[in-house]
C-alpha cells in the first residue's frame, strides 16, 4: 500500500490488519481471494487526487466483487444529502438519459445516509425503502452497500449493484468490500488533506497576485479586474464580480470576470436590497440558490445557483463587496471554500486600502510638485518676461527706423500672449489631475512585470503595429485577461526557462478583417496528455465572444518543444 498515514489517521498497515481479522476462520475460497484483495487495496491507495481516488475505488470495488455497477455517494456537510455521486459502469449516454444525479434526500440512498450500515439485498426493487429508478436508468436487482468512514466520520457510502454471474452478493463479497472500504477511508483521508493543502496554496497565490496588481500603481480598473478574475478562478465559480459603493447608494458592479460576455458592468444593486444592507454592514452572505432566494432582487441572479457574497472590509471599513456565483444546479460551496474565500476577500480589501493610500501619496506628491512649478512660473518666469517686455517697449520708443519699431512691437505682443498662456498653464496646474487610462502597451508590460516575480525571470516581449491606437477597450481588456491566463499556465505547469510575448496589431484574420494577435510561447514541458484544459477553454471562449479564436502550437524549445498559446480577435 502506498497511502501515507497522517497525524489524525490510523497507520494503513494497522488498519488493514484490523480489517482483515474478520477473515480468519472463514473458508478456503475467501482465503484464496486475499491476494486479489491486497492488490485491490494497493490500487486504492495509489495517488492523491480526490476525485481520481474515488473513481479508482469504484472501479476496484466492482472488480473485487464482480459487480457490473459501482458508485460512491459523498455525504454533504450537513449529513442530509449527497454533495457528489461518482459512478462506474454507467456510460456517458446512459448518464445523459438519466439526467440529474441523485441527491440522497429520498429512497434507499437517503436511508443509508440516515442509517449508515452495511446492507445486502437480493432484489433492490423489493425493499420498502426503494424509491424506484428514473427513466433511462439501467436495470439493477442485487445490491450491496457499505459505509466509508474517514477518521471515524462518515464520508459516504460505497454501492455495488448487479453481480455479473447473476447470483446474489455473498458473505465473501461483503467481507472483501468492507476491508476495501476501510482502506478507501484512509486513501480518501489522505487525498482530502492533499486537496485541502493544494486549495490553500492556490488561494494564497491568488492573494499574492491581487496584492501585486493593486500595489503596482497601474490602472485601478485593471487591478479590480484582477480581483474578479482571481476570485472566479479560485472559487471555481461561474463569475467573479467586484462591487463598490455607488454615489446614489447601493453597490455598483465595477469589474466582472466570466467565461461568457457579461452586460452587468455599471449596474447598481439598490440599497433596498437586504443583501446590500448586510454587505455594507460587513456581514458575509451565503446563498444556496440565487435564482430563488427572495433576498436577491436583481434580475442578474436568475442564472445562478450557489453564491458567496463577501464584504471587502479592512480596519472596520467596508470598501465594497465580492460576489462569486456558480451556475444553477452546481455543487454548493464547502465550509473550507467559504473560509478561504473570506480570507481572500479580507486580503483583497487590505490591498485595496494600501493601494488607495499609495495613490493618495502619489497624488499629493503631484499636487506639491505642480504647486512648486506654478509658483516658479508666476514668481520668476512671468516677472522676467514682463521686465523684458518693458525694456522692449522702451527700446521701441527710442528706435528711429520704422521697421525696427514694428518688429519690436510684434515682439512685445508675442510676449504678452506668452504671459497669458503661462498664466493659463498655472491655472491648469492648480486643478486636479485627470486620471487618463493606461494604454494597452503599458498594461501588457505591467502583466509581464508581475509574472516575472513568480517565474524568477522576465519574459521577453515585442509589439507590432499601433497597439494603443487600434485595439478597442473591450478587446484590450480581454487580451490582458488572456495574457494573464497564459502566463499563469506557463508558471504553474510549463517549468519554462524562457517565455516570449508578442502582441501584433497588424494581422489579418481568416475572414479578411484586421485583428490583433497575442502569442505567448515557452520552452517548457509542453501540454501533458489528459491534463486539464479549463484555462485554454476560457481563452477560446473569450476570443469567440469577440469573433476571434484561440489555439495552441509548438513552443520555443528545440524540435518545437514547449507550448505556444495564440489568441486573436478583431480590432
Amino acid at each position: 500500500m502506498t497511502a501515507a498515514a497522517t497525524p489524525d489517521s490510523p497507520d494503513p498497515l494497522v488498519a488493514a490488519t484490523e480489517a482483515t481479522r474478520s477473515l480468519q476462520g472463514l473458508s478456503t475460497e475467501l482465503t484464496a481471494r486475499v491476494p486479489q484483495l491486497l492488490e485491490a487495496m494497493r490500487s486504492v491507495g495509489t495517488g492523491l487526487e480526490l476525485h481520481t481516488t474515488l473513481d479508482r475505488i469504484c472501479e476496484t470495488a466492482a472488480e473485487l466483487a464482480g459487480a457490473r455497477y459501482a458508485a460512491i455517494g459523498v455525504v454533504d456537510e450537513e449529513g442530509k444529502g449527497l454533495s457528489d455521486f461518482v459512478t462506474h459502469g454507467v456510460g456517458d449516454d446512459v448518464a445523459r438519459r438519466i439526467g440529474r444525479r441523485p441527491d440522497g434526500h429520498a429512497g434507499l440512498l437517503g436511508a443509508l445516509i440516515r442509517d449508515p450500515r452495511t446492507i445486502r439485498l437480493a432484489d433492490l426493487s423489493a425493499d420498502p425503502r426503494s424509491a424506484g429508478f428514473p427513466a433511462g436508468h439501467p436495470v439493477m436487482k442485487t445490491f450491496l452497500g457499505v459505509p466509508i468512514r474517514v477518521q471515524g466520520e462518515i464520508f459516504g457510502n460505497l454501492y455495488l449493484a448487479e453481480k455479473r454471474d447473476g447470483e446474489e452478493f455473498n458473505d465473501y463479497d461483503e467481507h472483501m468490500v468492507r476491508v476495501l472500504a476501510t482502506e478507501a477511508g484512509i486513501a480518501i483521508g489522505n487525498a482530502r488533506l492533499y486537496e485541502a493543502a493544494r486549495q490553500r496554496e492556490r488561494w494564497i497565490d491568488g492573494s499574492v497576485a491581487v496584492t501585486t496588481a493593486l500595489l503596482s500603481g497601474g490602472d485601478a480598473d485593471d487591478a479590480l479586474a484582477v480581483v474578479a478574475e482571481q476570485a472566479r478562478r479560485l472559487a471555481d465559480a461561474d463569475a467573479g464580480i467586484v462591487l463598490l459603493p455607488a454615489e446614489e447608494g447601493g453597490l455598483e458592479i465595477v469589474a466582472v470576470s466570466s467565461p461568457r460576455p457579461h452586460k452587468s458592468l455599471g449596474v447598481v444593486i439598490p440599497p433596498e436590497s437586504r443583501v446590500v444592507e448586510l454587505l455594507l454592514d460587513g456581514e458575509a452572505v451565503f446563498v444556496q440558490d440565487a435564482s430563488t432566494d427572495p433576498r436577491m432582487i436583481s434580475r442578474l441572479t436568475s442564472a445562478y445557483g450557489p453564491s458567496m457574497l463577501l464584504p471587502l472590509q479592512s480596519g472596520g471599513r467596508v470598501l465594497g463587496a465580492l460576489a462569486m456565483p456558480r451556475t444553477r444546479g452546481a455543487r454548493p460551496f464547502s465550509e473550507a471554500e467559504r473560509t478561504l474565500a473570506t480570507q481572500f476577500a479580507s486580503q483583497a480589501a487590505l490591498a485595496l486600502m494600501m493601494a488607495e493610500a499609495q495613490r493618495d501619496r502619489e497624488r499629493l506628491a503631484v499636487f506639491e510638485d505642480r504647486d512648486r512649478i506654478a509658483r516658479d512660473l508666476h514668481d520668476l518666469v512671468i516677472q522676467r518676461l514682463f521686465a523684458t517686455g518693458m525694456m522692449l517697449e522702451s527700446a521701441q520708443r527710442k528706435a528711429i527706423v520704422p521697421a525696427v519699431q514694428e518688429g519690436v512691437g510684434k515682439a512685445v505682443d508675442e510676449l504678452d500672449v506668452t504671459i497669458q498662456e503661462i498664466r493659463t498653464a498655472i491655472f491648469a496646474l492648480q486643478q486636479g489631475p485627470a486620471e487618463a487610462p493606461s494604454g494597452l502597451r503599458t498594461r501588457v508590460l505591467r502583466e509581464i512585470n508581475m509574472a516575472a516575480v513568480p517565474l524568477g525571470f522576465k519574459p521577453a516581449h515585442r509589439f507590432l503595429g499601433a497597439i494603443d491606437a487600434t485595439v478597442g477597450e473591450l478587446t484590450g481588456k480581454n487580451l490582458i485577461a488572456a495574457l494573464r491566463e497564459a502566463l499563469s499556465n506557463a508558471f504553474r505547469h510549463a517549468g519554462a526557462s524562457r517565455i516570449e510575448v508578442v502582441v501584433d496589431a497588424t494581422v489579418t484574420l481568416p475572414d479578411g478583417s484586421p485583428g490583433v494577435r497575442l502569442t505567448v510561447a515557452d520552452d517548457g514541458v509542453g501540454m501533458p496528455e489528459g491534463g486539464r484544459r479549463s484555462g485554454l477553454r476560457n481563452l477560446a471562449r473569450r476570443a469567440e465572444s469577440l469573433g476571434g479564436s484561440s489555439w495552441c502550437g509548438p513552443g520555443l524549445a528545440e524540435d518545437g518543444g514547449g507550448t505556444s498559446v495564440v489568441w486573436e480577435a478583431p480590432l
